[in-house]
């Protein structure tokens, strides 16, 4: 039966129309993954040598297990935000005389194959080994293996629990970030250590092996939980089973002041408000916002004053380039009967630019508090968003006229790449250090303000000349407006 399974599901994966679509995305997620392959293998190699060099007095496998929280806290976050849920297209087995149970068994079992319960044993494996090299033993060198590969599978079973659970609320990635913050607190403040918890749990296993069983204990208890989970949901009426909410409307008067563009605004609003993908718009706000608390506080970054402009850019401009580099393709659901409409194209091109440059002038004043960090900080600011007004504003209209892939508005929004193509992998480089480049030349030779007045001028210029460049970008849309509509058609 497994073989059956497995059978099927390569022929649905190699058969897909995304396959066939994204292959060049595949290619390159696959160099990606070799990336991180590589480099978990040096650090398996060289975190023994290297600890024993900086820490001779201490034992580098007692350190390594010390921070095993903060490896496992780490991949939780990670495997929550990228990892699938283990699913296969059951429906046309449902009908047949198959026993649920080696249905519900599989899936979970080809879940134990994911990529990211190989990918640390590139670096546990090699330090195992190390471990067994330098008189360790044997002994402590495999069942240290053989723990953390326990603890991989029940992080992976974990993560299931907690998506399924997560994804019935509203905010779908809002309770794994705060019970990971809160753990994090609890043990940054020693009000609950579980970095030491854990950390003498390994060294109880390594001590004495009969100890292992309490882990693998555990992942047949996550097991066995995710499999009450998936085997009630497997049922025909509940892939058919219509959900219904209650709906909300508001007829946004405000909107009515910006004249012929407020239809659009409108439209663009309630997109925003109502769906899961464009909301996280929203949501992002806040990651952009405290953004610059990763860098101001390092007194490392002082001296980097290039970085201000990166972090800038990005806090001032992080809505304009999460929404605006999926433009139109967030109206791709209906974008065939749009443009049926007697409309004017520049003006549904306008509002979307006047609702990227109202949320990035918000975003500057929100970021105003920073000058506490030096008033070179917020002149830097300052110029970043008068240089996202008038340059990588129109940079995001125009390359948006190249976007051919449909969006699913209901799909969540962390780590998703549905709708996402070579447009949006490539309009970053222009958008984020293009300008820190610009900011460069004229700082390493004329000073500081002589960097922030070039990015400002650049900025003036764009906004001068916004009929023009509204103008062109226009055409642009008006020559690719049948081919988008022929694309969008088309499911990805």
């Amino acid at each position: 039966m497994i073989k059956h399974f497995a059978n099927f599901e390569w022929k649905q994966f190699f058969r897909s129309t995304y396959w066939q679509k994204s292959i060049a995305l595949n290619i390159l997620l696959g160099f990606f993954a070799v990336y991180m392959m590589v480099s978990f293998l040096v650090m398996g190699v060289a975190i023994y040598p290297v600890l024993k060099d900086k820490f001779p007095d201490k034992n580098p496998l007692t350190i390594v297990n010390g921070v095993l929280f903060f490896w496992f806290l780490t991949d939780l976050l990670m495997r929550f935000f990228l990892q699938k849920l283990p699913v296969m297209n059951i429906k046309p087995f449902l009908i047949l005389p198959l026993k649920r149970n080696k249905i519900v068994n599989y899936v979970l079992q080809k879940s134990a194959l994911s990529f990211f319960n190989f990918l640390p044993l590139f670096a546990v494996i090699p330090f195992g080994i190390m471990l067994i090299a330098n008189d360790h033993g044997t002994l402590t060198g495999l069942v240290w293996i053989a723990a953390m590969l326990i603890f991989t599978l029940i992080i992976n079973y974990l993560n299931f629990i907690v998506e399924s659970k997560s994804a019935e609320t509203e905010l779908s990635f809002l309770p794994i970030i705060v019970i990971a913050l809160a753990l994090f607190a609890l043990n940054h403040f020693n009000v609950i250590s579980f970095s030491s918890l854990l950390g003498s749990a390994m060294n109880a296993i390594v001590e004495n092996p009969i100890f292992i069983l309490v882990p693998i204990a555990l992942l047949i208890g996550v097991y066995f939980t995710n499999y009450k989970i998936l085997r009630k949901k497997l049922y025909i009426d509940e892939g058919v089973k219509a959900k219904t909410q209650e709906a909300s409307t508001t007829n946004m008067e405000w909107t009515r002041k910006f004249g012929s563009i407020a239809p659009f605004l409108q439209l663009d609003l309630k997109l925003i408000t109502r769906n899961k993908r464009p909301r996280s718009s929203i949501f992002i706000l806040l990651i952009g916002l405290f953004y610059g608390l990763i860098f101001y506080p390092n007194p490392m970054y002082n001296s980097w004053e290039w970085m201000f402009v990166f972090v800038g850019i990005f806090i001032t401009g992080i809505f304009m380039i999460n929404f605006g580099q999926f433009i139109p393709a967030w109206d791709s659901g209906y974008y065939k009967l749009l443009m049926s409409q007697n409309i004017k194209y520049k003006e549904y091109l306008n509002s979307k630019h006047s609702l990227m440059i109202m949320v990035s002038i918000l975003m500057f004043i929100l970021s105003i508090p920073y000058v506490y960090f030096g008033w070179k900080i917020l002149v830097v600011h300052f110029a970043a968003l008068i240089y996202n007004l008038g340059v990588n504003v129109y940079v995001l209209l125009y390359a948006g006229s190249f976007n051919r892939k449909k969006i699913d508005l209901t799909q969540k929004a962390a780590f998703n790449y549905q709708g996402t193509g070579a447009v949006q992998w490539l309009v970053g480089i222009p958008l984020l250090f293009v300008p820190v480049l610009i900011f460069l030349l004229p700082y390493y030779t004329l000073g500081f303000e002589a960097g922030v007045a070039t990015l400002i001028i650049l900025g003036i210029i764009g906004v001068i000349f916004h009929q023009k460049l509204m103008t062109l970008i226009t055409k642009k849309y008006l020559q690719s407006k049948h081919k988008m509509i022929s694309a969008f058609d088309q499911s990805n």
